[in-house]
């Protein structure tokens, strides 16, 4: 009877604990770790641990250089190792979940930072155990590497090669006022759409701007023109701060758009 005492208590608390164990946290509403507008294809190679993908920019503009944002928010944590991430960041999301962000070129974040959803948090880049520019991400659940998800949609099967599949941002789209955009040069920053004295430089690349108003025609020797100026926060100089829409990547004479084709609102 004993016995059988023991058994039957032991039985309980194994029954009282699959009853009263937490419950597996819900992921976060994870978004693509690149800007509003931009699309990238994606890739999965047997090297990779964890369910880990590998990005690069396949909409026209550069891999290099772009930033990184965060996929949800969370405390960040940056580190370095030189013979594999290279600069890589941690994102600790809570309730388990965690993501990670390698080879980047530079950070945009002090370790231990708090950053919200869509915040840069580096740029892309190619540093340690790296062959060329791209986001190494994964989505990790107490530690163990998880099928990666944005917006709440699985991205497996994961092709094997590039240019397979793609996958269009919608990271600091909502509510922030912001468009992404790509400038081939670095562009001067001045104080209002008339004003021709130069305030500072928003460096070629990707960058954000708020909204657009016409001013003084910037133009080139090959007929290249525009007369919109984009309101956004230089890289060298004052925040809101205004450059020419000529500086857009893409587009043409007189226009103002994001990287996805959108019209910039007026101020």
């Amino acid at each position: 009877m004993r016995q059988l005492r023991v058994v039957l208590v032991g039985l309980a608390a194994i029954v009282a604990g699959l009853l009263f164990a937490p419950p597996a946290q819900a992921a976060p509403n994870f978004k693509a770790p690149y800007p509003c507008g931009q699309t990238w294809t994606y890739s999965h190679h047997s090297a990779e641990v964890r369910l880990a993908l590998d990005f690069v920019r396949s909409d026209g503009g550069g891999t290099a250089g772009t930033p990184v944002l965060a996929s949800a928010s969370g405390t960040a944590y940056r580190y370095h190792e030189a013979g594999g991430a290279g600069n890589y960041v941690v994102i600790d999301h809570g309730g388990g979940w965690k993501t990670y962000y390698f080879h980047l070129s530079s950070f945009a974040i002090s370790h231990g930072q708090s950053v919200s959803q869509g915040q840069q948090i580096g740029a892309t880049g190619s540093t340690g155990n790296s062959s060329g520019a791209h986001i190494h991400y994964e989505q990790l659940y107490n530690g163990a590497g998880q099928t990666i998800r944005i917006n709440g949609q699985s991205l497996a099967p994961y092709p094997g090669s590039y240019h397979q599949k793609h996958l269009t941002s919608d990271n600091g789209c909502a509510g922030q006022g912001r468009y992404w955009v790509d400038t081939f040069a670095n562009a001067p920053g001045h104080a209002s759409p008339t004003s021709t004295v130069q305030t500072g430089t928003l460096y070629a690349g990707t960058n954000y701007v708020f909204c657009k108003a016409w001013g003084r025609e910037i133009r080139d020797g090959q007929g290249n023109y525009n007369h919109w100026w984009l309101k956004t926060d230089l890289d060298v100089g004052p925040a809101g701060q205004w450059v020419s829409a000529y500086y857009l990547s893409r587009w043409g004479n007189d226009e103002a758009r994001d990287n996805s084709g959108a019209v910039i609102p007026d101020c």
